[in-house]
């Protein structure tokens, strides 16, 4: 078991772990969390952190009220986009939440517009604000979707409902967000965060660390395999979890009605 990781304290976020369940807040409210002021190596420091403790089963991503994510900060006018310089690159933040072993999730619970709306898109579950404004406008503002939309959205949302989204750059709500496959609920803005938490302190409770590891693991792998590639992975992966204690554990606490004492990390094991 590692140890719990120590985080700093961020001038962009506010972090919070609880009972396996770690709250990541997008916290620059007077900005609207627009992506700026370091929030972009922040976040992918705290991910790394939290990725690497294995106390934390679950990520929440939320944003400071009364946004998720305004997008990139344009304080600069119209000089935001010019120029890459060293080290650019338009992943949005360098650790994708996809690429982590525990579940992210994102709490939209406000507007989310270019790369804050495409920073959720990188989250394994996400739940959105009815009455908010969504959308990848980055071809409104002379540039291009980021953060790897272009191979998200098709595979969420399908090749033309993904045109129209990244190609017009509209705006829609939470409840056209749902409808097209962005999120799997919609619901009123100060109920997202909540709900969140619930289905976090679910899983954190209730779900083996490594099923769930290796579950998400190949399910983001599975955008590039073949059926007969997943099938082999599954059964990979089915080998070395009933060979461990934690497949025993689950029927034992089942059958005794009581909550399960895993002793599995919360990494894939066919992966690591």
């Amino acid at each position: 078991m590692r140890a719990p990781a120590e985080l700093p304290v961020y001038r962009t976020l506010q972090t919070n772990v609880q009972a396996g369940v770690a709250t990541v807040t997008l916290n620059r409210p007077a900005r609207r969390n627009a992506f700026g002021d370091g929030m972009r190596q922040e976040l992918a420091d705290a991910y790394t952190r939290l990725d690497a403790d294995d106390s934390v089963r679950v990520l929440v991503l939320t944003g400071a009220p009364p946004a998720f994510c305004a997008g990139a900060d344009l304080a600069g006018g119209e000089d935001t986009f010019a120029g890459t310089g060293p080290g650019f690159t338009a992943a949005g933040v360098a650790v994708p939440a996809w690429t982590l072993s525990k579940p992210v999730i994102a709490a939209v619970n406000g507007h989310a517009l270019g790369l804050g709306l495409t920073l959720a898109l990188q989250c394994d579950i996400r739940l959105f604000a009815a009455d908010a404004k969504y959308g990848v406008v980055q071809v409104r503002r002379g540039v291009v979707g980021d953060a790897y939309s272009h191979w998200v959205l098709p595979r969420l949302v399908g090749i033309a409902n993904a045109a129209e989204i990244l190609l017009t750059g509209a705006t829609l709500d939470g409840h056209r967000a749902v409808a097209l496959g962005l999120g799997s609920r919609v619901l009123p803005a100060d109920e997202v965060l909540p709900a969140a938490l619930e289905i976090a302190t679910d899983i954190a409770t209730n779900t083996a660390p490594m099923s769930v590891a290796a579950s998400k693991r190949l399910l983001w792998d599975s955008f590039d395999l073949d059926s007969a590639a997943v099938g082999e992975r599954e059964t990979a992966i089915h080998r070395v979890l009933m060979a461990h204690d934690d497949a025993r554990e689950g029927v034992r606490a089942f059958q005794a009605g009581r909550p399960p004492q895993w002793s599995g990390r919360p990494v894939d094991p066919t992966r690591h």
